[in-house]
């Protein structure tokens, strides 16, 4: 038997199950809907020295997994307490057991998770993400299922424009939301990791990292007009080029004419850097 049962003494929820059931550690496999990508292995072990103490307070949350022949249930809520609880060698763990499909399954792990605080802002877009592409909620329900606004999940989901490398790159040197958000403003990947660098390396708060990601959006924006510029003035000075080239070989036919005519005639023709000088000698 994987598990033994006993009632609560009182239930505050009517709608939540009224037994918790102690169930093998061994038996219950993580969520494949976690959101949370790293566990800090310092706070499972306060964790489990607090559950040494005091045992585990609030029981896990589990479900049947009747489609897993290694596994009989699936970890809804309480991974952290299950870590911990295999890290100080128990055998059982307190569990709630609901009958809820794998997709409900999901959708419960993800919001118990981003309703905790210790979710990085990475982890939390990922998980508002995971609800809306697997689980086709809008940025509207996903907001009021986290009691947020709209326009914070659409801030959140943002984040994941940042790729892996800066995503991580921010989150070790300890960048806020606000100067994520800021750094969305670079489009070039580039400019992006040398901002992030410059930012955590000179302790910029985000009102100083802001004004320097608008001199460098300013600088960029002045290179590329100068450039253009200088573009459009070598464009001119081919076509003024062109022109001349094409002048001067109709001269050139002409004066071959004159003399297939047995006049005397001669061009001379002299390149300087802005003009081209034009001499045409024909005898009287």
């Amino acid at each position: 038997m994987n598990e033994f049962k006993f009632s609560k003494k009182q239930r505050i929820d009517e709608s939540f199950p009224s037994e918790i059931y102690q169930i093998r550690a061994d038996s219950i496999r993580p969520n494949r809907a976690q959101p949370r990508a790293t566990f800090d292995n310092n706070a499972i072990i306060r964790l489990a020295d607090s559950i040494r103490r005091y045992g585990i307070l609030q029981p896990l949350t589990v479900r049947p997994a009747e489609d897993d022949d290694l596994y009989s249930y699936e970890l809804i809520a309480g991974e952290r307490r299950l870590r911990a609880a295999k890290m100080l060698g128990y055998f059982t763990v307190p569990c709630v057991i609901l009958s809820v499909d794998e997709s409900t399954s999901a959708e419960m792990a993800i919001i118990e998770n981003l309703l905790r605080e210790d979710l990085n802002m990475f982890e939390q877009a990922y998980g508002f993400k995971k609800l809306i592409e697997n689980h086709s909620l809008t940025q509207d329900e996903v907001a009021r299922r986290m009691s947020l606004s709209q326009s914070a999940v659409a801030n959140k989901l943002r984040l994941l424009k940042l790729s892996f490398e800066e995503q991580k790159l921010i989150l070790e040197t300890n960048l806020t939301e606000r100067h994520a958000r800021a750094l969305l403003r670079l489009d070039d990947p580039e400019s992006r990791s040398e901002a992030i660098r410059r930012i955590a390396t000179d302790k910029l708060n985000v009102r100083q990292a802001e004004e320097y990601i608008d001199c460098l959006i300013f600088n960029k924006v002045n290179a590329a007009s100068k450039n253009n510029q200088e573009k459009k003035e070598e464009r001119s000075i081919r076509s003024s080029i062109n022109e001349a080239d094409i002048i001067m070989q109709k001269l050139q036919q002409h004066i071959d004419n004159l003399k297939k005519q047995g006049k005397k005639a001669s061009v001379n023709i002299v390149q300087n850097i802005h003009t081209v000088d034009i001499t045409i000698r024909i005898a009287k």
